[in-house]
């Protein structure tokens, strides 16, 4: 069996060395170069193609009609997508022999569309996983091909749930790679009339609104905790970012229980922000958003809830 595999990120990563491991051919990886922009916090698909000598074609914005007629000219049995951030158009779908195939991070048809795991967690969602399934021209709307489940604790952050995913996406292609391999491809209806549609998120989207519940406001915070853009609040000109928090115990949330105004407050050495539920987040970590990945110390904390007070 042979492949050519359009991949990027942790999923990409492991998923082509899901393939070499379980002996695919892969003829050709196509993935995105870095951006300078972005906060590289995750494995690169071009270094696992390069250890094992596969060629690599950088893909920056939209697949070319050279690159399109370079794959049907290898004429592949397989093409992968693994967490690639282009569609593939319909012309270069069809130069699979056998099946055009994407792993997409969540247990479809739930969170079609971007960013998944943010959203799940953002929703306060207890399970997602990775699915792979047949790519076609509307996204994440293919026959489903293998899915693998993971729970979202109640304390984790997108991060977390996203390393626990990357593992997930590589059994579910491990599992099904032997049937493939042989031609054939399992597949379920990947009903969308039981689904749910989401579009990318930008870091505007990660400002706090302390009028909300606590648990809104945590699950906003949980799903864009770094190394995502970070959950943040706006006071007297300057932006800070709420690194880490959790839900405020009940002995935590009495000792602002006097405090009617929302927002930060300083309660025996202890940050915690009143929301708009009556609820209560203890603050564990925050950081001037001039300086991430600096968290505030305690005389910075009790100066900013002492001024917002």
């Amino acid at each position: 069996m042979n492949a050519v595999v359009f991949a990027y990120h942790n999923v990409g990563v492991r998923c082509l060395k899901t393939l070499l491991a379980r002996g695919v051919q892969v003829q050709l990886v196509v993935t995105h170069p870095d951006s300078p922009t972005e906060t590289l916090w995750f494995d690169r698909v071009a270094d696992v193609a390069a250890e094992a000598g596969i060629p690599v074609v950088y893909v920056d914005d939209a697949v070319d009609a050279a690159l399109i007629d370079r794959v049907a000219a290898l004429s592949p049995d397989f093409l992968f997508s693994f967490y690639f951030r282009r569609m593939l158009p319909a012309r270069l779908l069809a130069a699979a022999k056998i099946a055009a195939l994407n792993m997409h991070g969540s247990l479809l048809p739930k969170y079609r569309g971007r960013v998944p795991v943010n959203w799940a967690v953002l929703h306060g969602e207890t399970e997602t996983g990775a699915t792979l399934h047949l790519m076609e021209a509307k996204p994440d709307a293919g026959d489903i091909v293998a899915q693998q489940a993971v729970p979202i604790l109640p304390d984790d952050t997108a991060k977390e749930v996203f390393d626990k995913l990357t593992v997930a996406a590589e059994i579910a292609l491990w599992n099904v790679l032997p049937q493939l391999m042989r031609g054939e491809v399992p597949r379920r209806r990947n009903d969308l009339s039981v689904g749910s549609y989401f579009g990318g998120r930008k870091p505007e989207d990660g400002r706090i609104d302390w009028n909300q519940s606590a648990q809104s406001v945590y699950n906003l915070i949980r799903a864009v905790a770094p190394p995502y853009p970070g959950a943040f609040f706006d006071h007297l000109g300057r932006r800070f970012i709420v690194a880490r928090a959790r839900i405020a115990s009940p002995s935590l949330r009495a000792r602002i229980a006097d405090k009617s105004t929302v927002g930060l407050h300083i309660a025996e050495g202890q940050l915690l922000a009143r929301t708009g539920d009556g609820g209560a987040l203890h603050i564990i970590e925050l950081w001037d958003a001039d300086q991430p990945g600096i968290a505030l110390n305690d005389l910075q904390i009790s100066e900013l809830a002492t001024q917002q007070s």
